[in-house]
């Protein structure tokens, strides 16, 4: 398997004037940086133009990337930063911060449903189209700050400190917000298509994530 080139190198070479190796740049990220974008502006079509606007930005910009960070934490930040100068500009009248407090965000009364047949989804199943299509539709009922917490945690992979930092919360929030999205994709999910996300498949308990 061909590895991909360190991040250092693609960043040196678009600084040289490659501006092909910028795609290369981006490729691994998206995914979470399209659907960062979706749980602010809550819109296909606007999330595709914040994300076009935000990568064409980040391009512009690159050359005062001093890589103190990921590259990947530094375009989701352009990113959600984009797609929160979008919503202002369209509602300006009614917007609202997305950390507002919400009855039932951090105060512990999420009661999730407790499916016994449960179980991890196993990494095969993750090509069928079905589960795809389940996967977004529950992602969309989720709300948005557990949304956002999701992407830059388990998608993009970043740490509790980078998480907190880029949504302006503290890092126990980040987890309580990670527990309860979780558990909501898990309810939203479970038990699977028929009783099992794979056919056949023995029964065996394990963690939701």
């Amino acid at each position: 398997m061909v590895q991909s080139e360190p991040e250092a190198q693609l960043i040196a070479r678009v600084r040289g004037g490659e501006a092909d190796a910028f795609y290369d740049l981006v490729r691994p990220h998206e995914r979470g940086i399209y659907l960062a974008a979706l749980s602010i502006v809550r819109n296909e079509a606007d999330a595709e133009e914040v994300v076009q606007e935000a990568i064409l930005k980040a391009f512009q910009a690159i050359g005062r990337f001093r890589g103190e960070s990921k590259f990947s934490t530094w375009m989701i930040q352009i990113v959600m930063n984009e797609a929160r100068l979008k919503l202002r500009r369209a509602r300006r009248h009614l917007y609202d911060s997305l950390d507002a407090s919400v009855a039932g965000d951090e105060e512990g009364d999420y009661l999730p449903c407790d499916f016994a047949d449960w179980r991890e989804i196993p990494s095969e199943a993750l090509e069928n189209s079905r589960l795809r299509a389940a996967l977004g539709k529950a992602f969309t009922t989720i709300g948005a700050k557990y949304q956002q917490v999701l992407v830059l945690r388990d998608v993009e992979q970043l740490s509790i400190q980078e998480t907190a930092h880029l949504l302006g919360i503290t890092e126990a929030a980040v987890k309580t917000r990670l527990m309860r999205a979780r558990l909501m994709m898990r309810d939203a999910l479970a038990p699977g298509f028929d009783g099992a996300w794979k056919k056949g498949e023995p029964y065996q308990k394990v963690r939701p994530f």
